[in-house]
């Protein structure tokens, strides 16, 4: 039978039911199959044989399949960490060496290490090759121990940084989030698109969906959504994603404090799936009450309709090595409904993006200062919405940038393939 389509297979380490894999890994596998490549994706699902019956499987199975994926998951063990984790990887290869031994596979996909080390080492034991795509998103390591999980330079740490090593070496093609990454990870690559040894290096920053999940033109007005949500007459700033960790949540509420200061009018509005406890209290402390802040999940469907609602958008997470390979998500979402930035600097490009466009401001530091400085030049920029929506658009539309940028490198990456099997037909 005649091969008529690349087939990749994208691994990912998360579980289907996560918002990041409905919102940064499903929405670019569609625009890969919408290219003509045969899409298989493979998922870790926590609790798989507890919170998955047959019939959700089934249903998850063909929602996917009218994307142009199929779907396939294996179960996700948290604890003990390390130990837990080195049963997964084992789980992994086996099924992966199965699925390239049977469907002939064109390209393993990792969406970042441990997919990748699953893929590098199936290849490694799989009569065939092949390529190899190391979708690197974030520095991990660094990440790690910036986040206080792991000891800096401890034993989990440096066996890491020899398993990223040996991926850099394995690669074929590499995604990285920002310029930032690119210019530390590939000196040099930025003209050409090539490091060193001639392989592929794209970067696609995280992106979203303005043809559908950020399409407005038959939504209620701004008007409806705020007084829908009681936020009427009020300065609304939010907070989405999670808390702790990175995200600097004392320094958050301190912003929010001065801002409730200098506008008592002020709602702080975090949209997150974090334990409320994390921020709840600091917020009490500061002498919000329950009609000044609302903390919760919200399904990711609905996340546009409260930022729309809203006033100002904050990005604000320790800054360091390991967040120079940062793309936050919440930034093209705060772009897209019109909601300018208050972010510090030192994150990944947001610092240039905020600068070179005009639609937020920067903190300097960390101090009361710094924060009746950020939110005085919030109201300075007067209304940038349709700046911030033209940002998005330019900088971070799903087809036109990432999904364009996928395929590209998806096209550079097997074109030497191509050649090779052209020339054995021949």
């Amino acid at each position: 039978m005649t091969k008529t389509s690349p087939h990749t297979l994208y691994i990912c380490y998360f579980g289907m039911r996560q918002p990041l894999v409905e919102t940064q890994v499903l929405p670019y596998l569609a625009e890969l199959s919408n290219g003509g490549i045969k899409v298989s994706l493979v998922t870790f699902e926590p609790n798989l044989k507890r919170d998955w019956t047959i019939d959700q499987i089934r249903e998850t199975r063909e929602r996917l399949s009218e994307m142009g994926i199929e779907w396939d998951c294996l179960g996700y063990h948290k604890s003990p960490s390390a130990i837990a984790t080195a049963y997964d990887i084992v789980v992994g290869v086996r099924y992966v060496h199965r699925r390239i031994r049977a469907d002939n596979v064109d390209v393993l996909h990792g969406r970042v290490h441990v997919p990748t080390l699953m893929g590098a080492i199936a290849r490694r034991l799989s009569k065939q090759k092949p390529k190899l795509l190391f979708d690197i998103r974030g520095f991990f390591p660094e990440e790690y121990t910036d986040a206080g999980v792991w000891p800096e330079n401890g034993i989990l740490f440096r066996a890491a940084k020899r398993v990223e090593k040996w991926l850099m070496r394995e690669s074929d093609a590499f995604v990285v989030l920002t310029q930032k990454a690119r210019d530390i990870l590939f000196p040099g690559s930025e003209d050409h698109g090539l490091d060193r040894s001639g392989r592929p290096v794209e970067v696609i920053p995280c992106c979203v969906d303005l043809e559908n999940r950020f399409f407005f033109d038959k939504e209620p007005s701004r008007e409806e959504l705020r007084r829908e949500l009681n936020v009427e007459n009020r300065f609304v700033i939010t907070h989405l994603g999670a808390l702790g960790g990175l995200y600097l949540t004392n320094e958050i509420a301190d912003l929010l404090e001065t801002a409730r200061a200098k506008d008592p009018s002020t709602f702080a509005l975090f949209l997150t799936q974090t334990d409320p406890d994390l921020i709840v209290p600091q917020l009490l402390k500061r002498g919000f009450t329950a009609e000044d802040f609302f903390v919760g999940k919200v399904p990711p469907p609905d996340i546009p309709r409260y930022l729309r609602a809203s006033d100002v958008g904050l990005s604000i997470v320790k800054a360091g090595y390991a967040t120079a390979s940062r793309s936050p998500t919440k930034i093209p979402e705060y772009l897209a409904c019109g909601l300018p930035i208050i972010s510090n600097r030192g994150v990944g490009d947001v610092d240039k993006l905020i600068i070179e466009n005009e639609i937020g401001v920067l903190l300097d530091d960390f101090s009361i200062e710094s924060y009746r400085k950020a939110l005085e030049g919030i109201i300075d920029l007067g209304d940038v919405t349709e700046k911030c929506i033209t940002t998005a658009r330019r900088e971070f539309d799903l087809k036109t940038v990432g999904g364009y940028r996928y395929r590209q490198l998806y096209a550079r990456l097997l074109e030497g393939a191509d050649h090779r099997a052209r020339a054995q037909k021949n």
